[in-house]
């Protein structure tokens, strides 16, 4: 399988790394997330090229990531927002970052804690099911490959 096949593949893994899978991806949506949405704010923040950066914008963007807003006519610059799909990101966001900060840890103390809003203590995060309220780990969840849908004839 090539990588640009990758968005049309039955495995949803498989297409969700078509969307959200490029090394800098991620990290262009985390910065909307800390609300950083101007190019050359991020530029300078995630030390990337403006070519690259460039790139990325417009892939978030046509994969509905990403909507461009304009905030300034002459010369007409861009502010990038997440749309609906973006932020539907934002658990798998919080997953990485505990994953790392659990088995991927720094010297000292990680660059990041994601604290409640309400308490003002570091979260836990874990994945439930909203339809039997259980934890979902390998024990409780096994994963069964449907069978492919036939193209309908149009």
């Amino acid at each position: 399988m090539k990588w640009n096949e990758l968005h049309s593949d039955a495995c949803p893994v498989a297409r969700g790394l078509s969307v959200i899978g490029d090394r800098w991806t991620m990290l262009v949506v985390r910065e909307c997330f800390l609300g950083i949405r101007r190019f050359d704010a991020m530029q300078s923040r995630l030390g990337i090229t403006r070519h690259v950066l460039a790139d990325r914008l417009r892939t978030l963007e046509a994969d509905g990531v990403l909507r461009r807003e304009a905030y300034q006519d002459r010369p007409v610059r861009y502010e990038y927002r997440l749309t609906d799909r973006g932020k539907a990101l934002y658990p798998i966001l919080v997953s990485l970052i505990d994953w790392a900060n659990a088995h991927v840890p720094l010297e000292g103390e990680s660059a990041v804690t994601l604290l409640s809003r309400s308490t003002n203590q570091p979260i836990a995060p874990m994945l439930i099911d909203r339809n039997t309220g259980e934890d979902i780990t390998t024990r409780t969840v096994r994963a069964v490959m449907n069978e492919p849908v036939p193209p309908q004839d149009g």
